[in-house]
């Protein structure tokens, strides 16, 4: 892989908005953010004049990510909280085999989904995140019980996102097979996944060690609100 290609990583949103998904972006010129419907999330690639765009963007979104460095705001906003991630990385296929039935999740299924990954991961979710890649998911008795899906896609990488399971299902090594699935699928579209998991949640860091992932560098997400 070539280093030039993965240092955009370095700035996820903003290549992501400028590649695959410049179809859902909102673009400030030096400052690109998600339509709001989609992702709460912006990126930047110089900070001048970036409290205008943060400013505007607040007035159709009033509780953001700028992911990344730390932007420069206005007295408009301010920043609620730094939320530091890992950014991991992973070069080969995983070599797990899978026998739990992984299902294509569409329409029919938003509610659902969205139900899902509100209980577990609130704040990051919206009614149209599925439409930003594919999602998969585990039924177990007609009950959607685990999911892992795709957001920020660029034309090298694809995030893996939105690994989530009920809690009255984990254990079960669900996850473990979705994430699976979802990485190979995205090598099979000759991309790189990538993944951000917050530093303190050691369990699923392990996890993904375990399936091959590896700390890439630290990420922060700046929670902007009004």
């Amino acid at each position: 892989m070539k280093t030039l290609e993965e240092n955009k990583l370095d700035n996820p949103v903003w290549h992501s908005l400028s590649e695959t998904h410049k179809g859902f972006a909102i673009d400030y010129g030096n400052t690109k953010f998600y339509n709001p419907d989609y992702c709460p999330f912006g990126g930047f690639i110089d900070s001048e004049n970036i409290a205008g765009a943060i400013d505007h963007y607040s007035t159709l979104n009033n509780n953001f990510f700028i992911v990344g460095e730390k932007p420069e705001i206005s007295d408009a906003v301010k920043i609620t909280k730094e939320l530091v991630c890992l950014q991991m990385i992973i070069y080969e296929k995983i070599g797990l085999s899978i026998d739990t039935e992984i299902v294509r999740l569409t329409e029919i299924h938003n509610e659902e989904l969205c139900a899902l990954v509100n209980l577990v991961q609130p704040g990051y979710f919206k009614n149209k995140t599925p439409l930003l890649g594919n999602y998969f998911g585990i039924f177990k008795e007609n009950q959607l019980v685990a999911i892992t899906g795709e957001r920020m896609k660029m034309n090298d990488f694809t995030e893996v996102s939105a690994i989530v399971t009920h809690p009255d299902h984990t254990g079960k090594g669900y996850a473990k097979q979705l994430i699976t699935h979802v990485v190979n699928a995205i090598f099979e579209e000759n991309k790189t996944p990538f993944l951000h998991v917050v530093e303190s949640n050691i369990g699923a860091i392990k996890l993904y060690e375990k399936l091959g992932f590896v700390t890439r560098r630290k990420m922060s997400l700046w929670n902007i609100t009004k």
